[in-house]
């Protein structure tokens, strides 16, 4: 049923809508990226999108949706982690080794998550609760954003 409305609205809106879900399904929103990237290959292969133009929105869409989500875990993640985290059986020992290993791995977690479903919605939100400087953050992401 998700599939189906994804479809009317990717080709009902086009570039807008590919770039809309990728960002809303890369802050969290259950849109099947895959899915949407090949129904978006398939209007370009019947003419009814260009491919350049689904590229650029593609990687955009990806890299704007893991952008805010490093400002909501900049913002937001930590205090909302030690508020409420015992509640999902966080401790702060566990979020601190959790830390712990971003900053050690998390370079590399970054990049490569973008492929792998459920931990690309998180490290992002990682980055931002571990205090990466955007900077480093844009650099790590982008490449993933991109491939």
């Amino acid at each position: 049923m998700v599939q189906h409305k994804l479809f009317w609205f990717i080709a009902h809106y086009g570039y807008i809508g590919i770039f809309g879900a990728l960002v809303l399904g890369i802050i969290g929103l259950p849109v099947p990226d895959e899915i949407l990237m090949t129904f978006s290959g398939y209007l370009i292969s019947k003419g009814e999108l260009h491919y350049f133009p689904t590229l650029i929105v593609s990687v955009l869409g990806s890299f704007i949706g893991m952008s805010a989500s490093y400002f909501i875990g900049h913002k937001f993640g930590y205090p909302l982690l030690e508020k409420y985290g015992l509640k999902i059986h966080i401790t702060k020992e566990k979020l601190d080794s959790t830390q712990h290993w971003f900053n050690r791995f998390g370079k590399f977690a970054l990049t490569i998550g973008y492929f792998i479903p459920g931990v690309r919605h998180l490290t992002a939100y990682s980055a931002g609760i571990s205090k990466w400087s955007y900077r480093v953050f844009s650099l790590y992401a982008a490449p993933g954003a991109m491939i």
